[in-house]
């Protein structure tokens, strides 16, 4: 699946600490799917654990994640939700 532009619903962000992990909502293409955006990604992206920052973290680096999304997306399509890890960056 080649999924060309993604809308993260930003009423939906989470962070689930226990996880370790931030949650979303987003339209991919018309279509509505939930992902998981492990903090392994946002360490590589920052260079920082998050800690109580994920969030921040994670608007901070908006267009990676994104990319990131859409690349777990065309992975695997028919996961709920869709798990996006720093194996998912470019």
């Amino acid at each position: 699946m080649a999924a060309s532009q993604i809308e993260i619903d930003d009423s939906t962000i989470l962070d689930n600490i226990d996880a370790e992990q931030v949650e979303f909502t987003a339209d991919v293409d018309g279509d509505d799917y939930d992902f998981v955006v492990q903090y392994d990604l946002l360490e590589a992206l920052s260079g920082d654990r998050p800690d109580g920052d994920a969030v921040d973290m994670f608007n901070r680096f908006i267009d990676s994640v994104s990319e990131a999304a859409l690349s777990a997306l065309s992975r695997n399509s028919d996961a709920n939700p869709i798990i996006v890890s720093e194996n998912d960056l470019e």
